[in-house]
């Protein structure tokens, strides 16, 4: 179901970057289509797997025997801090950033720190006072352990917390958090997210900040 006319409330608010906050689908697919390509892969294949996980998790799952994961696996990074021809702001993504007080809200990603950075410095996005990316955590999505350490970070309590998502592995890793989810459906469709609360991107979306927390507007 698509969100409208609703409102929610919340101690904090914790943020997918890659399809959620920004588009960074042109250099993704660049950086994948050369590695893929070097063994044969199927690409379609890769990147649909690729889709809100650790880039480590991807080549793992597709390396063929023999393969440096770990120098394959930089290599990707590498390409994709180097590469943000493309990258622009999911609509409203900006304002709403803005809007919010310091200490309410994370980026989570599984892209890792400079990665992130880059990326949020080419679409003209703030920089949140909390980061939480590949480095920080053992497991990635569909794990819930970055946003639990999202939500541990702004002292909140993980059923106080709205996470927005684009994938499915990240919507799992939110759900699996015990943590409210809204789906961003930028890249795929509200089907493929396999979800009912869902928006189109952040244009519709206003926040009021009370001493108790926030309350989030969907008009």
């Amino acid at each position: 179901m698509q969100l409208k006319q609703t409102q929610l409330s919340a101690s904090c608010l914790l943020f997918d970057m890659d399809g959620t906050l920004l588009n960074s689908h042109a250099p993704m697919v660049r950086a994948y289509t050369a590695w893929a390509g070097r063994y044969g892969l199927d690409i379609d294949a890769v990147l649909r797997a690729c889709q809100g996980r650790r880039s480590i998790d991807t080549v793992r799952a597709f390396a063929p025997a023999g393969a440096d994961v770990e120098g394959d696996n930089a290599e990707i990074m590498k390409r994709e801090r180097e590469d943000t021809d493309g990258v622009f702001a999911i609509p409203g993504a900006v304002a709403l950033l803005e809007s919010l007080p310091e200490g309410r809200w994370a980026v989570v990603t599984s892209a890792d720190r400079g990665l992130a950075l880059a990326r949020l410095t080419a679409a003209g996005l703030p920089i949140p006072k909390l980061l939480i990316t590949a480095e920080n955590v053992t497991r990635g999505k569909p794990a819930p352990d970055g946003f639990l350490l999202g939500a541990r970070g702004l002292d909140a309590e993980p059923a106080q917390a709205v996470v927005f998502e684009d994938s499915p592995a990240g919507i799992e890793a939110g759900i699996a958090a015990g943590m409210t989810v809204v789906a961003i459906a930028s890249m795929l469709s509200p089907e493929e997210l396999g979800t009912q609360a869902w928006l189109p991107d952040m244009s519709t979306l206003s926040i009021k900040t009370h001493a108790s927390g926030l309350t989030l507007l969907v008009d």
